[in-house]
């Protein structure tokens, strides 16, 4: 079983902890033992602001046992479509939303799951992406 994480578990985490960072780190782990944990460089860069330098952010997610998979030519078209699919319905689409169609058409092609907590869209534009909430896991 593969599982991409997205970037609201990392921080859950790494930040300050919250309500939920103790689900996010019981269903990392629960993840970890089921199998792989990639991330997409979206996610790399979204949480970079958590750490003073890339080789610190790199030895974090090494650590976490978290892999980082580069986009193919297929996620990004992917993302892409499901992009346009969205504006073409939202009557106010959101631009910086394209980092989230990057994560979510990774995960549905990168990986079995995608661990997350940001839900509805991943659902209406990637229905056969498995979500995993760690808020309910625990």
């Amino acid at each position: 079983m593969i599982t991409a994480i997205d970037s609201n578990i990392l921080i859950d985490v790494i930040g300050s902890h919250s309500r939920f960072t103790d689900p996010a780190i019981h269903a990392l782990d629960e993840a970890r033992q089921e199998g792989a944990l990639i991330i997409s460089p979206i996610v790399v860069a979204e949480i970079a602001g958590h750490f003073s330098s890339a080789s610190q952010q790199e030895k974090c997610l090494r650590e976490m046992g978290l892999r980082l998979i580069d986009f193919s030519m297929e996620d990004s078209y992917h993302a892409g479509q499901a992009y346009i699919a969205y504006r073409s319905r939202s009557k106010d689409p959101k631009p910086r939303m394209l980092a989230d169609f990057l994560v979510g058409a990774h995960a549905s092609l990168q990986a079995d799951q995608l661990m997350t907590r940001d839900r509805g869209y991943y659902r209406t534009y990637f229905p056969k992406l498995q979500i995993v909430e760690p808020t309910r896991s625990v």
